[in-house]
């Protein structure tokens, strides 16, 4: 088989040790962007800090980010797919967030919108962190009450691509899980034991490698897709190859075709250099 687009995760799988790309997997993929596979970054984070990494890599592919909420053409700023939270669903959401007690924000594509001190702190601190966060030029807010959070949604209607909650109680974040599953217009997604993300009801990776791999016209068996948590799942099953990281959940190796090394361990790289018979 002849693959032509290659979807890739960044936290827990293309970012290994210190939450870099090692030089192994640059080299690699570089070697994959010259004979014209695309490459895609394929990430839960905001637009800006995905097309700072796809930059980085060197690729000119289009990136997916906020769990497949859009795909943007980051030369052209073209949008090829988006799926935004609606406003009278994201009023909806921070009354609930707001019910629980929990630290949340709201992401357009450069801007992150917190609902307190504590959580902008607690982000911009995460995101300093981050390999070319001078360059990721995210600007960061906070609302503090319902009626400012109604103004901004308003403002920004079409433009909220995700919600994120916080909490070192589990159980809060169980609670959330379940009274969103009340909702009929949002999905969530598990992203390790401290926070839930929101999306719109039918946003997914897997539905945003679709929309890209028809933007390209290709077909889903000429797609490789690779990754390690539940909001990776999608892609692994619509890909016509689908890797999982050593570091994995268990659905996504039960899911993919194959299982390479951790993150850690240049789990990327070693797949690819496998599946396209690269020394």
């Amino acid at each position: 088989m002849t693959y032509k687009m290659v979807c890739i995760d960044m936290d827990g799988t293309l970012l290994g040790k210190g939450r870099k790309i090692s030089d192994e997997s640059k080299r690699v993929i570089k070697i994959l962007h010259d004979k014209g596979i695309e490459v895609v970054v394929t990430t839960g984070r905001i637009y800006n800090n995905a097309a700072y990494y796809s930059h980085l890599l060197g690729v000119k592919s289009p990136v997916i980010a906020a769990n497949g909420a859009i795909v943007r053409d980051k030369y052209t700023n073209k949008i090829i797919y988006e799926n935004p939270i609606k406003t009278e669903t994201c009023i909806k959401l921070v009354e609930t967030l707001e019910s629980l007690g929990l630290l949340f924000h709201f992401y357009t594509s450069d801007e992150i919108y917190c609902g307190n001190y504590i959580t902008k702190l607690a982000t911009k601190l995460y995101m300093t962190k981050q390999i070319g966060h001078d360059n990721l030029k995210i600007h960061y807010n906070v609302i503090n009450n319902l009626e400012r959070w109604k103004e901004f949604f308003a403002r920004k209607n079409g433009k909220i691509t995700k919600s994120i909650a916080f909490s070192l109680e589990p159980e809060k974040l169980l609670e959330l899980r379940n009274k969103l599953n009340e909702f009929d217009d949002v999905v969530c997604f598990g992203s390790g034991s401290r926070s839930l993300e929101i999306n719109n009801r039918g946003v997914s990776k897997g539905r945003a490698v679709k929309a890209l791999a028809d933007y390209y016209g290709f077909k889903r068996e000429e797609i490789v897709c690779i990754g390690d948590n539940e909001n990776d799942i999608s892609m692994i099953e619509y890909a016509g190859l689908g890797v999982a990281m050593g570091n994995a959940i268990d659905r996504v190796k039960e899911l993919a075709d194959f299982v390479t090394d951790t993150n850690k361990e240049d789990g990327v790289a070693k797949a690819l250099k496998k599946i396209f018979h690269i020394d």
